[in-house]
């Protein structure tokens, strides 16, 4: 039985789940541009629901697979694929939020377009909820990020259980949850598509390099 689920309202280019970093034709990108994806579809994200228009530099109610691109391409100097990736949730901090200090002219605030909000600047903040956590604490910040309107972005380095082979080392985003009495699942999104873990399973890797969340707060 279904004790409670939530999910955001996300979004989708072309017909598929949000971005996907194998549309990108720059190869390091190709690669090891999933950091940078997840940030440019937090940006989408929160230009579209949250009216801060300034985060995505293209026409926000058409979104398209070469705009993609094109952004993945200016995301990359700030969130950038390097050996070992990013593989270290301040390396993704650091660099989105240099990404945001640029975007909103050098100081970091986000201005909404909301009609009843119009006006006013608030501060898109990020800090680091490490792998080290149990998955019941993970499971509540989860769920308090997603019930107050914020996608959380997912670091997962290793794990034993060679049926999470793709999410090895990457980073994705976690949009939904579903908490019935037996277990709690997560909804994510990467590659262009929808995928649904369990968390427990997904969080408790066995491995000592265990990666995290990014928890945003305004």
């Amino acid at each position: 039985m279904t004790i409670r689920k939530k999910a955001l309202d996300y979004f989708t280019i072309e017909g598929v789940v949000g971005g996907n970093q194998e549309w990108f034709r720059n190869v390091v990108m190709y690669m090891g541009g999933c950091a940078a994806a997840t940030a440019c579809d937090s940006c989408i994200y929160f230009a579209l629901r949250k009216g801060w228009r300034q985060l995505y530099p293209y026409d926000i109610e058409h979104l398209t697979k070469e705009d993609y691109i094109q952004f993945g391409m200016k995301m990359k100097p700030y969130i950038k694929p390097r050996v070992g990736g990013v593989k270290k949730l301040s390396m993704y901090i650091e660099g989105f939020e240099n990404y945001l200090s640029m975007a909103c002219q050098k100081d970091a605030l986000i201005q909404t377009v909301d009609s009843e909000q119009s006006g006013r600047k608030r501060t898109l903040n990020m800090r680091e909820f490490p792998g080290t956590h149990s998955a019941e604490e993970a499971k509540q910040v989860i769920k308090y990020q997603i019930d107050a309107g914020f996608p959380v972005p997912y670091l997962m380095l290793r794990h034993q259980n060679p049926e999470y082979k793709d999410f090895v080392w990457h980073w994705f985003l976690c949009y939904g949850y579903v908490e019935t009495e037996d277990d709690f699942k997560i909804t994510v999104a990467t590659y262009g598509e929808a995928t649904t873990f369990s968390l427990k399973d997904l969080w408790e890797t066995g491995c000592e390099e265990r990666g995290g969340l990014i928890l945003y707060s305004v």
